[in-house]
């Protein structure tokens, strides 16, 4: 089996990316915008193409979350991390679940994606996640131990060994992400 520099480059920077956003530090999105402006490409080259306009989705969060971490919610400096009541959560859930299995049926009606419904649903996940995480959300943590284990599946299945450990690794880490967020957030501001 041979890995790809590129994969290796995108793993490393995606790690990276990871890492920093765990420490809450603004350079996780420079971090994270170079890893998947490569997969953008290695996706579309091993027919995961919802995966590959998520990359590009993820490309233009990078500059949001750059702007919105380093500004906050009102400008004034670094935004705290919040929590969202149950009610918005079920509302999220069913968005992802209604997208995905929608955009899985015309993947699969349409395309020659591998995993149709599993790329539609980890892409739809995967941008509401990220949108969470660029403001902060305590639990876009939780929502990434799911996307993160479907991944791992849709990523051996597309041969793409060191993405599925990249994701397997991603697992860990948010948990780690989770617990030292929860501390950030239970926290008295000052």
């Amino acid at each position: 089996m041979t890995w790809s520099p590129w994969e290796i480059a995108a793993v490393l920077t995606g790690l990276g990316f990871l890492l920093l956003a765990i420490r809450e530090n603004p350079w996780c999105w420079l971090s994270g915008g170079i890893s998947t402006g490569i997969f953008l490409v290695l996706f579309w080259q091993a027919n995961l193409y919802m995966q590959s306009l998520l990359q590009a989705y993820y490309v233009s969060v990078s500059v949001y979350g750059w702007w919105h971490w380093r500004r906050g919610a009102t400008g004034s400096g670094p935004l705290a991390v919040q929590s969202w009541p149950l009610s918005r959560h079920v509302m999220v859930t069913v968005l992802i679940l209604g997208l995905g299995i929608a955009n899985g049926y015309l993947l699969g009606s349409n395309t020659d994606s591998r995993l149709p419904y599993l790329d539609a649903l980890t892409t739809w996940g995967g941008v509401l996640t990220t949108w969470m995480a660029a403001r902060k959300v305590l639990q876009n943590w939780l929502y990434w131990l799911v996307i993160n284990a479907a991944a791992i599946y849709m990523y051996l299945g597309s041969e793409l060994p060191l993405t599925a450990g990249l994701y397997g690794v991603y697992f860990i880490l948010a948990i780690f992400g989770y617990l030292r967020w929860k501390r950030s957030y239970q926290q008295p501001s000052d």
